[in-house]
């Protein structure tokens, strides 16, 4: 071994002889490396993990949680009222800033606290996935962390090993390797230590095993070539840190909000401020500073302060729904994202797909049978044209092959305590023994046969055989051989019919030949079975050695073929059909072949029967504008690697899509970050994707994304209710007090010498603000749909939360709030349009209270801009609890002596309070007979 270290070897391994790989990487094919220069080299190179993102420091993300415009804009609010209660000399407590720094650290507390319980989520299931390896150093083998992993070891692969680092094979013995988390080929690669003649495709390389990638049969012997971010694996990581992370529509949309409302808040309080000074007899300094205070008032009232709190606890406890369908959400406002998803891009293998390999036909010479069930789970039956496989020829023959392929093989399937099935070998070959079981026959194949010898699966003999001892025929010896369908036909002379063996005549052969290519063309992988009895002098001939076993295998009884795949998830089907149906464009994008994709895609209704999928190759050779154009018309992807997920994404982003991506493996990863939401599968999904995800499936279940989909637009709906109605009573705060000063005169609102006033205190404006600003806008947030939210087309990407429509209601609510307060102070005020018998105090004590049942009564308006108030009425308790008590506080700040004097109010007789709510209750009447209008013109 060198001093020196030389690793990497220089290019490509793949295609360099193993003894150049050896001399360039300083390894030792026989002793190791050992325990010094490993430790050296770990020192020069680090660990064999991937660049994380640098931990951030808990008070940075704390404050982070405050970095919003809306944010912002309260904490202006907040300042402006400490300002005004400095001018009045500190008197009292400054309730109105208190009440919305409240809100403000509230909100920050539920965006951190929901943060940290994903973070710690997805860190459990990182800490489930910490694996080791199996390596030769100072000539032991011994198991060493994944992450001291160094270039120049000496790997030691065996069935169920994670393999640590990207490594160069030395020897393979049937080596079979899941490769679908880093290339999405849904098959176990066979793989091969010989040389490559020239550079080959990820997924092409068989003399090459991968971080991050399984071992699924067979052994081996590997040199590392490359650790940590020199991985392909880390090739894709640093694909992820070069890709830009949208920013969630409805983060846009905040922004955009708090901007606007920010910009609206100064106007209508300067204006206000202006017209005040313009109309009124302003004499004296304390004057000015009254109307300075109303100004601020009105700034203070014009800010929505509930909505960041509004849209924190609406959003976490969609979060919190979410969690009990198994889903992590690692940021509050993604849950809304998906809501607004009008494209999903799903990987298929162990998305769309079990990951678990399943017979599904079985052919043999008297006809075919169907198995039904799907996965490891023995549940199922073998179905013969429709109905259960009876008695006769053709199950003789079923009971034959699956049998013999569970022969011919070394996989194992068993029960765990919760009574979930499992897998330890080959997937394709566990098949056999879970189809086996639904027939009934794994005990007594168990009991007759005994192995004595096997002939190993070889990427050049393409078929596996065992010697078994059959203790039901006087312990006959039989050869059982399972492999491609044309390569154990070509050593066939005969074939089995019902219990009959028969001569294997041209006919025949090319019979077999067209039920194998039927079984191909409907996307299943085909195995054949076959066997042969062996004499005296063939066990007693060749026995002891390899080549003697290989001899054997000839002169074999055909029996039949099985068709295999990875079927599809059930739930998934509904949960596309359920997609569809909110008129969301599912894609499968997948790394898998062509035909499988398409059979996977047509079998789940993402496209129809016999369509194709578009492959990496074929996209390749497109320009911009074609592929674009291919984007927009194909909904199967197969063959592609991660930067063509990534254009993808791109492409369906620039045509206004809002994308969501799902996926498992390290290769989704860069597309599931670029994407407006990623999600990530927690059981299969691999680390990278679970860290670039904003969603992670605990249970793998696409269904729940569906859910998720709902879930969101549940939630758009609640925070356009609640901006709605909060904006609609604010416009009726300002317009209040804007046309009072205008018509003052009109409205008899004059005082001595003709100075005018004001038809709302300062005071009173911010109880109006406390009072319908909290609880019953949080009330409106958690208000179940009002409709079927999954009947409707995705919304735009350019469409607004506050739109035309909306603002146009909230100026005629407002307008109608306000003009219904105004109204019942002149009724009660002398001098004005009508006349009345009261004083001031008393009138605007009532125009005060009709303010704020105004507002009530505009809770159940906002509910819905089309549908009735009077529809589904009592479906929110706690809205109804949250009108109550605002009642109450209403009727208390009447009532009471000592919120008499702090608010300016006077008792209310009976018939005033009944004046009060029938005015209010205009603001209802009229939002119905606009809803009435609108439902007829969209009917027309």
């Amino acid at each position: 071994m060198t001093d020196a270290l030389k690793a990497p070897a220089p290019g490509d391994p793949s295609v360099q002889a193993v003894g150049q790989v050896l001399q360039a990487l300083g390894a030792d094919v026989e002793h190791g490396l050992t325990s010094q220069e490993a430790a050296r080299r770990l020192v020069e190179h680090g660990r064999n993990e991937l660049r994380g993102v640098p931990a951030v420091a808990t008070w940075r993300r704390l404050l982070a949680q405050f970095q919003d415009p809306l944010v912002y804009l309260l904490l202006a609010a907040i300042g402006i009222a400490l300002g005004a209660w400095a001018i009045e000399g500190f008197a009292g407590w400054p309730l109105d800033a208190l009440v919305i720094a409240a809100v403000v650290l509230l909100n920050g507390v539920l965006g951190f606290v929901q943060q940290a319980k994903a973070a710690n989520a997805v860190a459990a299931l990182a800490r489930m996935t910490a694996v080791t390896s199996a390596v030769v150093r100072d000539g032991h083998a011994l198991r060493v962390p994944s992450v001291e992993l160094v270039p120049g070891d000496l790997l030691v692969l065996g069935e169920g090993d994670a393999v640590g680092a990207d490594a160069r094979l030395l020897e393979a013995s049937s080596l079979r390797v899941l490769e679908a988390s880093l290339t999405g080929e849904s098959e176990a690669v066979l793989k091969d230590a010989a040389t490559l003649p020239a550079p080959a495709a990820l997924g092409d390389r068989l003399d090459m095993v991968f971080k991050g990638t399984a071992i699924a049969q067979g052994t081996g012997r590997a040199v590392v070539t490359a650790t940590g971010m020199h991985t392909e694996l880390g090739a894709i990581a640093g694909m992820l840190d070069a890709t830009v992370e949208a920013p969630t529509p409805l983060g846009i949309e905040v922004a955009r909000i708090g901007r606007m409302l920010g910009i609206a808040v100064l106007a209508i309080a300067a204006v206000v401020v202006a017209m005040i000074l313009l109309i009124a007899d302003i004499r004296t300094a304390a004057d000015v500073v009254a109307v300075l205070l109303l100004g601020v008032s009105l700034a203070v009232a014009a800010v929505p302060e509930g909505l960041p709190a509004i849209l924190s606890v609406v959003l976490a406890m969609g979060v919190q729904r979410m969690a009990k369908h198994n889903a992590i959400v690692k940021k509050l406002s993604s849950v809304e994202t998906l809501g607004a998803a009008s494209v999903i891009c799903t990987d298929k293998t162990g998305t769309l797909t079990r990951a678990e390999m399943t017979i599904e036909r079985v052919v043999t010479a008297s006809g075919s049978t169907r198995i039904t069930g799907a996965g490891y789970a023995p549940t199922g039956r073998v179905e013969h044209q429709g109905a259960e496989l009876q008695a006769g020829p053709l199950r003789d023959e079923q009971t034959v092959v699956l049998a013999g392929g569970s022969l011919a093989g070394d996989a194992q399937l068993r029960q765990d305590e919760d009574g979930a099935w499992l897998i330890h070998g080959d997937p394709t070959e566990a098949a056999f023994l879970v189809a086996e079981r639904k027939m009934g026959l794994t005990a007594h194949r168990v009991q007759r046969f005994e192995r004595i010898a096997a002939i190993p699966f070889t990427s050049e003999r393409k078929m596996m055989s065992t010697i078994e001892r059959d203790h039901a025929h006087d312990d006959e010896v039989v050869l059982v051989a399972k492999g491609a369908p044309d390569v154990l036909l070509a050593r066939c002379t005969r074939v089995r019919v019902g219990r009959d063996v028969i001569a294997l005549d041209a006919a025949m052969r090319a019979r077999i030949v067209a039920d194998v290519d039927a079984l191909s063309d409907a996307a299943l992988r085909t195995l054949a079975v076959a066997y042969r009895p062996l004499t005296a002098l063939e066990q007693a001939s060749a026995m002891d050695t390899v080549e003697g076993l290989d001899a054997l295998e000839h002169e074999l009884v055909f029996v039949g073929t099985v068709g295999i795949i990875d079927p599809p998830r059930a739930e998934a089907a509904v949960a596309i059909r359920e997609a569809q149906r909110a008129g969301i464009r599912v894609i499968m994008i997948t790394g898998d072949h062509p035909r499988t994709a398409a059979r996977i895609a047509a079998d789940l209704g993402i496209v129809a029967p016999g369509a194709t999928a578009l492959t990496g190759l074929e996209l390749d050779r497109l320009d911009a504008a074609a592929f674009a154009e291919a984007v927009r018309r194909t909904a199967v992807f197969a063959r592609v690697a991660p930067a063509h997920k990534l254009r993808i994404v791109a492409a369906l982003q620039a045509d206004g899509n809002v994308v969501a991506m799902t996926g498992d493996g390290v290769n989704d990863a860069p597309a599931l970050k670029a994407a407006d939401i990623g999600v990530a599968m927690g059981i299969t999904g691999t680390e990278v994707s679970r860290e670039a995800a904003r969603m992670i499936l605990v249970d793998d279940n696409f269904a729940t994304i569906v859910e998720a989909v709902r879930e969101g637009r549940g939630i758009f709906d609640s925070i356009r209710k609640a901006l709605r109605y909060l904006l609609s009573s604010n416009m009726g705060e300002v317009l209040t007090v804007f046309l009072g000063v205008v018509g003052a005169g009109v409205l008899g609102l004059v005082g001595a010498q003709g100075a005018v006033v004001l038809p709302l205190l300062a005071t009173q404006i911010l109880w109006i603000n406390l009072v319908t600003d909290s609880g019953p806008a949080l009330a409106m947030g958690v208000d179940p749909p009002t409709d079927d939210v999954m009947a409707r087309n995705p919304r735009g990407r350019s469409e607004r939360v506050i739109d035309a429509r909306m603002w146009s209601g909230v100026l005629q609510i407002g307008l109608v709030m306000a003009l219904a307060t105004l109204l019942t102070i002149d009724i009660l005020l002398p001098g004005g349009m009508i006349e009345g018998r009261h004083d001031l105090a008393t009138a605007r004590t009532a125009g005060f209270t009709a303010l704020v049942l105004a507002q009530l009564f505009n809770c159940f308006n906002a509910r819905s801009d089309r549908r009735s108030a009077f529809s589904h009425l009592f479906v929110n308790r706690w809205l109804w609890a949250a009108i109550a008590l605002s009642v109450a506080l209403q009727v208390a700040v009447v009532h009471l002596g000592f919120l008499n004097l702090a608010f300016g109010t006077v008792p209310l007789a009976l018939d005033q309070w009944l004046l009060c709510a029938a005015m209010a209750s205009l603001v209802l009447w009229y939002s119905e007979l606009r809803k009435l209008v609108i439902r007829r013109v969209r009917v027309k």
